[in-house]
Parts: C-alpha cells; sequence; structure tokens
C-alpha cells in the first residue's frame, strides 16, 4: 500500500506511485483472497443445485427459471446482481477517465425503472399464463409468428455475447493490475486465469441453472456494497480538501497545476460545442434497451408474482444511487494519478494504455493488500452473476424458439432442458472470442454495441403488451433494417484519441455516429431504433391495405394482468413454499 499526503496544500501532487500494471510482480495477498473469494462463490453455485431441491430438476421452467417461484429478496438481489455487473466497476468508471460524458450511466438507470414498470408486470402475467419462458415466446404467440420470434432471439443471442464479454473483461483487468500478465508472461499464461474462470462458471451454470447466480448474488451484492461504502469514505481523506481537491485533480488530468481540460466536468468539448444531444440518446437509448435483454427479463420472469415485480421494480432505484458512486471512482483514478498522459498524449504506462485499469489500480495503491483482494473480489464475483444469468437467458432463447419451433418441435421438457446446457456452454465460449478478439481497452462499447442490437425488439415487444397494431411482418422487417443500420454503422465508426486525435481502433470503435441528413451526432441505437418504427408504422399500413393476412393473437386481454393465485393459471413444475416465502 502506498499513501496519500495528508498534510500537503490542497489540490497538491498525490505520492501515489504509478508503476506500469503488474510491474511490482503478482501480488500473493490480493491474489489470495480473489482465489478465496472466487472458490467460496463456485461451491455455493454447485450446491445451489440442491437448495430447495426440485421436483422436476431436469425441466427447461426449472433449469432456466428457477420453478418461477422467486419471493422478493432473492429476485431483488439477482436482479441487482443482474443489472450492475463488471461494467459497473470497470467500464464505467473507465468511461469517467475521459471525462463527465462517461456519466451517463447514471441518468439512464433513473429513466429506465419507471419505464420498465409499466410494462414488465404485463409481460410476467401473461408469461405466467401462457408458459413462455423467453420474450421471443411471447412475440411468437402475440403474432402468430415463429419468424419474429426467431428473429427476436437471434438479436437476443447475438446481443448477449458482448455482455458477457464485458463481464470477463473486468476479471481480466483486476488479475492485471494484480500482476498476473506482466511482462515477459506468455499470452496463454495471462489467459489461463480467465479460461479456468470461464470453466467453472460453465460448470456450476450448467449443473444449478439460475439457481447459482440467485444465490451468489447476496455474496456479489455484499462485497460490491461494502467496497462502494468504504471507497467513497476512505479515499476522500486521504487527499487534502477532499473531495474538492479531487474534482479540481481530475479536471486537470491529476496535475495541481494544470489546465481544467475541456468536456471533463461537463459536456462542452475542447471547441466549445456541447455534446448534450449524444448524452441524452445514449441515456435514453440505453434505457430503453437494458431490459430488453433477456437476462434481464428472465430475472421478471422466475419471481413467484406479479406483485413481486413491481415492489422489485421500485426498489431497484436504490442502485442508481449506488452506481452515481461507483462512477465517481472514475475521478478519484485520475486525481490520483492512474490516467495522467504521456507527453505524446498516450495514456501513461500506469494504466498500460487500458483505462479499464484505473479502478483496479486505484485500489492496488491506495488500500491495504488485504481490502484491494477483497474489492477485485467484489469485480470478479461482480462478473460471474451476470455472466451466469445471461448465458442462461441465451441458451433459453435457442432451446425454446429456434430448437423447439424450428429443429424438434416435439421436444419433451427434459430434452429442453438438456438442450439449454449445452448451448449456456456454447454461449460463453463464444463471449470468450469477443474478449480475446476485439479491443478490451474500451470496455463499454461490448455493452454499447449489444444495446444497439437488442433494442430493436423493442417495438415487437414492449408495443405488443398493450396492442396489436402492428402487422407481424412489418415488425420483422423493421427490425431487420434496424439491426441491419446499427451494425453497419458501428462497424463504420473508428475509435479516435479525444487527445492525440489518432485513430486508436478501425471498427466498432464508437457507438455515437453522425444522424444522417442533419447536423447532430447519437446514439446509434436510437437512430437504428427511429428507422426500425418508421419502417414497421408505414409497413404497417401497407400490408393492411393489401389484406395480407396476420397471425392468430393467442392471448387475452385479461391475461396481461394475471396473478399468483388466479384459478386458471396452470401448476407450475415446481413451487415449494419455503422458497417463495424468501
Amino acid at each position: 500500500m502506498s499513501t496519500i499526503l495528508a498534510d500537503a496544500a490542497p489540490g497538491a501532487p498525490t505520492d501515489i506511485p504509478t508503476p506500469t500494471v503488474g510491474a511490482h510482480g503478482i501480488n500473493q495477498t490480493e491474489l489470495a483472497i480473489v482465489i478465496f473469494f472466487f472458490l467460496l462463490v463456485s461451491v455455493l453455485g454447485f450446491l445451489a443445485a440442491r437448495w430447495r431441491q426440485a421436483r422436476q430438476a431436469n425441466h427447461l421452467e426449472e433449469w432456466g427459471l428457477g420453478g418461477r417461484s422467486f419471493g422478493g429478496w432473492i429476485t431483488w438481489f439477482l436482479l441487482g446482481g443482474d443489472l450492475y455487473t463488471a461494467y459497473t466497476f470497470i467500464a464505467v468508471p473507465a468511461a469517467m477517465v475521459s471525462g463527465a460524458f462517461g456519466f451517463f450511466a447514471v441518468p439512464y438507470t433513473i429513466i429506465v425503472w419507471p419505464l420498465v414498470f409499466l410494462f414488465l408486470p404485463r409481460l410476467w402475467s401473461v408469461s405466467r399464463k401462457h408458459g413462455y419462458v423467453t420474450p421471443s415466446d411471447f412475440v411468437r404467440g402475440r403474432y402468430g409468428s415463429k419468424s419474429l420470434g426467431l428473429a427476436v432471439a437471434v438479436v437476443g443471442v447475438v446481443a448477449t455475447m458482448p455482455y458477457i464479454a464485458l463481464q470477463l473483461v473486468g476479471i481480466q483487468a483486476c488479475l492485471d493490475v494484480i500482476g498476473i500478465g506482466g511482462k515477459g508472461t506468455s499470452t496463454f499464461a495471462k489467459d489461463l486465469p480467465l479460461f479456468i474462470a470461464f470453466a467453472v462458471l460453465a460448470a456450476f451454470t450448467y449443473t444449478s441453472g439460475l439457481r447459482a447466480p440467485a444465490v451468489i448474488a447476496f455474496v456479489k451484492d455484499f462485497l460490491i456494497y461494502l467496497v462502494i461504502i468504504v471507497a467513497v469514505i476512505y479515499i476522500p481523506t486521504r487527499f487534502v480538501g477532499g473531495w474538492h481537491s479531487i474534482f479540481h485533480l481530475a479536471s486537470t488530468g491529476g496535475k495541481p497545476n494544470g489546465t481544467v481540460r475541456p468536456g471533463f466536468l461537463s459536456l462542452n468539448d475542447a471547441s466549445g460545442k456541447t455534446n448534450a444531444f449524444p448524452y441524452a440518446t445514449l441515456a435514453l437509448g440505453s434505457a430503453l434497451a437494458l431490459f430488453m435483454y433477456p437476462h434481464a427479463q428472465i430475472g421478471v420472469l422466475s419471481t413467484k408474482s406479479r406483485n413481486t415485480v413491481r415492489k422489485n421494480l421500485a426498489g431497484l432505484s436504490i442502485y442508481s444511487m449506488v452506481l452515481g458512486l461507483i462512477a465517481l471512482l472514475g475521478y478519484m483514478a485520475v486525481a490520483a494519478g492512474f490516467g495522467i498522459r504521456n507527453k505524446d498524449g498516450s495514456l501513461g504506462g500506469n494504466l498500460a494504455g487500458n483505462p479499464q485499469h484505473a479502478v483496479p489500480a486505484l485500489f492496488d495503491a491506495v488500500f491495504p493488500s488485504w481490502f484491494a483482494g477483497v474489492a477485485f473480489a467484489a469485480v470478479a464475483v461482480g462478473a460471474l452473476v451476470p455472466a451466469a444469468i445471461m448465458s442462461i437467458a441465451a441458451a433459453n432463447l435457442f432451446t425454446r424458439n429456434i430448437y423447439v419451433d424450428f429443429i424438434k418441435p416435439d421436444a419433451t421438457p427434459h430434452q429442453q432442458a438438456k438442450m439449454s446446457k449445452m448451448v449456456s456452454l456454447l454461449v460463453k465460449f463464444g463471449a470468450l472470442v469477443f474478449v480475446l478478439g476485439l479491443d478490451a481497452t474500451s470496455a463499454i462499447n461490448f455493452q454499447l454495441l449489444g444495446g444497439v442490437l437488442i433494442v430493436q425488439t423493442l417495438p415487437a415487444i414492449v408495443f405488443g403488451l398493450f396492442k396489436r397494431w402492428f402487422h407481424r411482418w412489418a415488425l420483422l422487417i423493421g427490425l431487420v433494417v434496424g439491426v441491419g443500420y446499427g451494425l453497419l454503422t458501428a462497424y463504420q465508426q473508428d475509435k479516435i484519441d479525444p487527445v492525440t486525435h489518432k485513430v486508436t481502433q478501425d471498427h466498432f470503435g464508437n457507438q455515437i455516429a453522425h444522424v444522417p441528413g442533419t447536423h447532430l451526432s447519437a446514439y446509434i441505437g436510437m437512430t437504428a431504433l427511429v428507422l426500425n418504427l418508421v419502417v414497421a408504422v408505414v409497413l404497417t399500413f401497407v400490408f393492411r391495405a393489401l389484406k395480407v393476412a396476420d397471425g392468430v393473437d393467442e392471448t387475452q386481454p385479461h391475461d396481461y394482468t394475471a396473478d399468483e393465485g388466479d384459478k386458471d393459471l396452470p401448476e407450475l413444475v415446481q413451487a415449494e413454499p419455503a422458497l417463495a416465502e424468501i
């Protein structure tokens, strides 16, 4: 551990050393604590299969939805563990290293809760009534279209993989700072811990299904709350002037007498131009996309009642406050010198050119080794929980909406569960390809790229929960157009260093792009969604005028307000009373 002089003048340089990441060798104390917590949650993950053991364990509703019987506390921790991830701890503060634009994650989580409070209880009700396991099941049933359900499923699987990759990037950043993968380390040795973590994650997910992350989420949330509370109280005391000095040093790139960098504490860039519109569209687009992800919806569908969903959506807003504190860790890291630029404008060697190392490097420098290990364990566990849920959700989509709908319609519940287990392994492998094949120095792009894709499913899912006005073929074509435009536009975006103005990544380097026909720039996901909706609206009028046959809606209006206890609901596969009470 190193110290920050507490008797220096306000705004004076700190004395935190800025060594190259991993230069000190492997910190055995930090590594031992991370391994301890990793083994702890792994054991819990395997034991979860015996927790309130199901009467029919080899059933998709049991393996993939926990028997639809999770109570209030389990759901609260499960959804929190699902949505506040390694992305929260690593990518958001890393975005703050470049300026205030990274704060978009805070307003988007504030926006999202009122939005989803309106439609997610309806999704729970209709899914409980008809036994839907995935959002694509609902789309297929609502519009009578297996093709539209297939399209939503494919987009869901593809969009989820970069999000899983982001969790693995979080683990990798911590291991780098601990000292694994330093200079002279072979690529195989550097990536081996990631493969081990992947293998263990795959194993306990395969064995326990959704129960595994539900149990581990308790440990994950405890660690994250502990680390954040300690960080926001302890770290500012190490600066003369506390938060005032942190903001001052952050605005000058860690230099006490430096000039304030444009766009760092505001949304104005170096030319004085405001980035308000890109910022607003990014926040809104991310909010609309969040609960379109299958892993977010699976947490809702696993609950025991409609009222449980509503209570949890109201209570989860507490996490937004925590997210704001987490974002400030980025400013702390810059203020402490982790993010100072070299003379050529590149990131200093202390971060090995990777802003994802900012927060782990801060923890490594400021905290005692034992508590830094706890902080790194919080990131690692915060990666395992959502990665497990995401892989389960993607596997459910493949099984129900590709395998059953198009390959083996007569698949038994046992066969469906077995297929979903196998696919969950393949999804994790696909995530590893993202991690090892794409530029990890801007991990937040993984999440934003997934958002560009998944938000295109919003018209089919959300509008369908209220009205069946859109024609099924119009929705399908609009979805394809939106996804195609989003991918093509994202592919064309380069990543440009804001200081050196050099291109550091040729493709998929930025999710903000110029809006055709205007002088504005916006989040690609929102531009693509507008195009998607325009196509869907226009083609709906066209298909209605041509009297093109629409599909059969298998739902009824009262299905969208159904709740546990209604007489006409199908029996659950597994509904242990003790589990439902938690």
